[in-house]
């Protein structure tokens, strides 16, 4: 009997992201969870490390996040991909069926792209519930790269059929959670990342140009800055960021858009920083 428990338990952990979801009704849910790559520097030759965090996620929380992350294989490669202190939920203790598929894991889908999912079968009480960084993804630069090179680091749905044998590509990136005979899926919004090489160097953003603090991209750095960003965090879908403005935005030290950036604007402005 707990052969068999352990089997629907694995079944059910992976519901939402192998290839037999798509037997399984989806039904969209409105809130939208956000996956952010950050931006890092890293010598010719040398290592990296970039982190992709979660944020945003709805009270409910997540029980499966399924995606892949494509890169220019040319610049660098990917040594490893470890979890991070959001998926530290308890849950692989909980999990009977973990010993069989683990909460977390990521494999290479080819060259140039890396797939990572964290899944359980366990109560909601052991699901994704608290943002922060999901994955840390480590590698080394190539040789041949030469200083300014950019690779980007882009989150992409998982390679890979809608189930077996359909012919059919996946284009959606699984985040949600099975409620009976449902799937219910949360909405996905991503800023990709990238490592910038050279010493020195600034990570370059999509415009190629970079103002630390200037969240609604004017040109300049003031109290409107802090006040888009407090309307960002209370309301995204209502005052939305564009992608150049949460990398302008995110200044003070901490990951993501938080308070702390509008409070780090604020003491600028004011000539306290």
């Amino acid at each position: 009997m707990k052969t068999k428990k352990m089997i629907i338990g694995a079944m059910a952990a992976t519901m939402l992201s192998p290839s037999v979801c798509s037997y399984v009704p989806a039904v969209a849910a409105d809130d939208t969870v956000q996956i952010t790559v950050s931006k890092e520097t890293a010598k010719v030759g040398g290592a990296f490390e970039v982190k992709v965090s979660v944020a945003d996620i709805p009270a409910t929380g997540i029980q499966c996040l399924n995606f892949a992350l494509e890169y220019d294989s040319n610049l660098i490669t990917i040594d490893s991909v470890t979890a991070g202190a959001a998926t530290k939920t308890g849950a692989e203790g909980a999990d009977t069926s973990s010993s069989m598929l683990p909460n977390f894991n990521s494999f290479s889908e080819g060259e140039g792209v890396v797939a990572v999912m964290w899944s359980t079968a366990s109560d909601a009480s052991y699901w994704l519930k608290n943002g922060g960084e999901f994955v840390t993804v480590s590698g080394k630069v190539s040789a041949n790269a030469k200083n300014g090179d950019v690779a980007n680091i882009k989150v992409i749905p998982t390679k890979r059929d809608t189930y077996t044998g359909s012919g059919v590509a996946n284009k959606a990136i699984d985040c949600g959670y099975t409620k009976g005979d449902e799937v219910i899926k949360y909405a996905v919004t991503v800023a990709n990342g990238s490592v910038t090489i050279g010493d020195g160097v600034q990570p370059t953003t999509a415009s190629g140009n970079y103002l630390k603090g200037d969240a609604n991209v004017d040109g300049k750095v003031n109290v409107a800055d802090a006040v888009a960003i407090l309307q960002y965090i209370a309301n995204q879908t209502k005052y939305p960021l564009d992608e150049q403005g949460k990398i302008n935005g995110d200044c003070d030290g901490a990951e993501g858009i938080t308070g702390g950036d509008a409070t780090t604007i604020q003491k600028v402005d004011a000539g306290i920083l």
